[in-house]
């Protein structure tokens, strides 16, 4: 019997042997014949080496060779402190901070030398969006949001969880530009309906705006968001490929099963900022409910053309909130090439929007929310300090589900679950679990940021002011906001828009 088990082992060990050579001859004729790659051609078999580091290296950096500070998007301290922050289990740490003070652009808020007793604190107030312009105004509670995320861009036990953790903090979640599914209605939260340039999801057969739509819509949801432009690829619309197109995403968004959704780079039916304001104003009249534009910002012409246009035709025009998404947004996929160079970053984005809402005396009329890697309490308390009502956030929202920064959002292979519609994936991701943590993300930020406040002098975190932040220019220099971003004279445009009225100019 020994012997027989000994002459099989042979004979396999043989045959794996030959297998082996004949694979090694196999790839080394193929990789000297192939013409796609130098390396192989000259290091057949051995050159594949090189492609398998390179695919490993993105990861080899991040978890052993990046410090906590230099890694992007986003480093490991940011997600260090959101990951805790989603755990409940705080933001304390010992022996000082590694963040750099001397690194231009960094943030350094101004404490008050007599900080605000716990006595004396207040809880920070709720805003209404589209009082005394829509049938129903929406009451928003919460500093921090969901920022638009996409059915069929994130997957549906993570667009269900983060509804739920949404209704728990009391905090809005978007729908993104893929329509409003059930899951995002699976908690219970208030939802802002986004219409992206092909209308998911609020369209015809044809592609139209449907009214009938926008009517049913209305009763489920608290705003509606016209989206010009995102963060992370502004001129040119969403990709979803025809693989992920299932028939339950197509059904939601209104276009045939298993072909690509290809968004157009801008709404065909507008064309300019009068168009724009029409299209606010019918929404608005027709839905009762409030009507907000989401876009990222190149220069100063369109935020100045918007408010020229409002003051010409009325305060009624106007549209109730206005998205500000900078260049540093990053979850859609996109080309590099837009991602890396197109739109302002928030930083300079967020001041110039805000001063020309303040020059055209509408500030009051049209509330502000702020995008843009805002995914930490002292971002966002800068977002307060220039003028933003609220700050809206993606990717914080997406690493309190457990996203690990795979840089895979586009591929279909999410490891977490997240932006993948493999149901192996999904699997990974515990609704029950994972709302908790959107919802704790979302309190600790918003208590976070009152803490901010209340180490400078302020009673809640809407009392912050510009005086209240200090950017840092270069080392051991660093200037005030209000002396970087001067506040402009209230009312001002209004009468320029006059004066180039009278003088025949358009205004």
């Amino acid at each position: 019997m020994g012997e027989i088990m000994s002459v099989l082992s042979y004979g396999i060990g043989t045959v794996l042997g030959f297998l082996l050579i004949g694979g090694l001859i196999f790839l080394i004729i193929h990789d000297v014949t192939q013409k796609k790659h130098t390396v192989l051609r000259n290091y057949p078999v051995i050159g594949r080496l090189r492609f398998f580091f390179e695919d490993l290296g993105e990861y080899f950096r991040q978890y052993f060779f990046a410090n906590d500070r230099e890694e992007m998007p986003f480093n490991r301290a940011t997600r260090g402190w959101v990951y805790k922050g989603a755990k409940n289990e705080g933001g304390i740490i010992g022996f000082g901070s590694t963040n750099d003070l001397n690194t231009p652009g960094s943030i350094l808020f101004v404490n008050h030398p007599y900080p605000v007793l716990e006595e004396d604190r207040l809880p920070t107030p709720s805003v209404l969006i589209g009082e005394g312009f829509c049938d129903q105004p929406f009451e928003a509670k919460s500093l921090v949001n969901i920022s638009g995320m996409s059915f069929g861009a994130i997957s549906q036990p993570a667009v269900e969880a983060l509804s739920r953790g949404a209704a728990a903090a009391g905090c809005w979640l978007d729908t993104g530009e893929g329509g409003l599914s059930p899951y995002h209605l699976a908690g219970d939260c208030d939802i802002i309906m986004q219409i992206g340039t092909a209308k998911y999801g609020i369209r015809e057969h044809d592609g139209r705006f449907s009214s009938r739509k926008a009517k049913e819509l209305a009763q489920h949801v608290k705003a509606f968001e016209i989206k010009l432009s995102q963060g992370a690829k502004p001129g040119k619309g969403g990709v979803l490929p025809g693989e992920k197109v299932s028939e339950e995403i197509a059904r939601i968004r209104g276009i045939p099963a298993g072909e690509s959704s290809i968004s157009p780079n801008r709404h065909p039916d507008i064309a300019n900022v009068d168009e724009l304001l029409d299209r606010i104003a019918y929404i608005r009249n027709l839905t009762g409910r409030p009507v907000g534009v989401k876009t990222a910002i190149g220069g100063w012409s369109f935020m100045n053309d918007l408010c020229d246009a409002v003051l010409r035709r009325g305060r009624e025009f106007a549209p109730d909130f206005i998205a500000i998404d900078g260049g540093e947004g990053g979850t859609g996929a996109a080309p590099q090439t837009l991602m890396d160079h197109m739109a302002l970053p928030i930083a300079e984005a967020l001041p110039r929007a805000v001063d020309s809402l303040i020059q055209a005396g509408l500030r009051d009329r049209v509330r502000v929310i702020a995008a843009g890697k805002l995914v930490t309490p002292a971002k966002a308390a800068w977002a307060l300090c220039v003028g933003a009502d609220f700050v809206n956030s993606a990717r914080g929202f997406m690493f309190s589900l457990g996203c690990i920064q795979a840089l895979r959002c586009h591929q279909n292979t999410c490891p977490t679950g997240i932006t993948t519609h493999n149901k192996r994936l999904q699997r990974g991701l515990v609704i029950e679990e994972k709302y908790l943590r959107v919802a704790n993300y979302c309190t600790n930020m918003n208590k976070e940021i009152d803490m901010i406040a209340h180490a400078c002098g302020c009673r809640h975190a809407r009392e912050l002011k510009r005086e209240h932040v200090r950017i840092v220019q270069s080392a051991n220099q660093s200037i005030a906001l209000n002396m970087l971003y001067p506040y402009p004279e209230v009312g001002t445009r209004s009468i320029a828009v006059k004066v180039r009225g009278s003088e025949g100019v358009a205004a």
